[in-house]
């Protein structure tokens, strides 16, 4: 927890993992409840070049907003073309999955509540 109310966190701090249903995708907690986040929770996506994230389910909506690069988002059955500037809601449930057939990658902030989210592979 932080020491108090504010937290300044820098790019180079951030420990991106890769997804693991996701081949060519990782995730940087940027800030969350270890911060002392009271409710969300907000993470940096980078989606590689060629790569794409099976269709899949979570728990909690997830708010988005495209960094950079032009990729794909299927929800419920409807695909997007994104590109930096677009945001994107992803409600509870919602079955959804990204598609980057670009020569860059792309990457995104994604804003969630905090706390466990349920993530579903559908088959």
């Amino acid at each position: 927890m932080a020491d108090s109310d504010h937290v300044v966190r820098r790019a180079a701090d951030a420990d991106y993992q890769d997804v693991g249903a996701a081949d060519g995708m990782r995730k940087g907690v940027l800030i969350d409840d270890s911060d002392g986040a009271p409710n969300f929770a907000m993470r940096r996506f980078v989606l590689d070049a060629g790569a794409s994230v099976p269709e899949h389910t979570n728990e909690v909506e997830h708010e988005q907003y495209v960094l950079g690069g032009e990729y794909t988002v299927g929800v419920e059955g409807e695909e997007f073309t994104v590109s930096e500037g677009d945001s994107l809601l992803i409600p509870a449930g919602a079955v959804h999955w990204y598609r980057n057939e670009g020569d860059e990658e792309g990457a995104f902030i994604c804003v969630v509540p905090n706390g466990d989210d349920d993530i579903q592979l559908v088959e």
